[in-house]
């Protein structure tokens, strides 16, 4: 019983301590309305170590993923990231609209400003070992920090046809 208690202590502390070599700052959700079905997470993201952020969920939705966002040409293009978001030692990764970004689709309920999202992300270092870090995310019609829309400023990034 005693080796259990201790096996458990030692596995416990080492995902805290995998879990204190990755910080998000800035998280935020962008805000929805009833029946829309998706919308992002955004967050800056800084590793100690090279790691990658290899998938995400939360209750609040059907499906979480990594997602990358980029011109090809003309044409806009989304799409999973496969195999992680690389995280590399020491440096920020902002996951932002436009770039990387959680996606967050097939919405349960609409997600009001001034609420918050239980955001889980799972990280795996390179020797492969993976740790969660539980985030409850505020939700926001912007990012928090940013200066309000004017008059002919172009409109957010449209998530919810995803």
């Amino acid at each position: 019983m005693k080796l259990k208690t201790i096996a458990l202590i030692a596995a416990l502390a080492s995902v805290s301590a995998f879990a204190q070599t990755v910080e998000v700052k800035d998280a935020w959700v962008r805000t929805s309305v009833p029946g829309q079905k998706a919308t992002g997470a955004f967050m800056k993201i800084t590793a100690k170590e090279g790691s990658k952020l290899v998938s995400a969920s939360s209750p609040a939705a059907g499906v979480a993923e990594v997602h990358e966002m980029k011109m090809e040409g003309d044409v806009m293009k989304m799409r999973a990231v496969v195999g992680g978001l690389d995280l590399p030692a020491g440096k920020t990764v902002e996951l932002k609209s436009g770039g990387y970004h959680v996606m967050l689709m097939d919405l349960k309920a609409a997600l009001p400003k001034d609420s918050t999202v239980p955001l889980t992300l799972v990280f795996k270092d390179a020797k492969g070992v993976e740790s969660k870090v539980e985030l409850k995310v505020p939700v926001a019609a912007v990012a928090p920090g940013a200066p309000a829309a004017k008059a002919g400023d172009k409109p957010a990034m449209d998530h919810s046809k995803h």
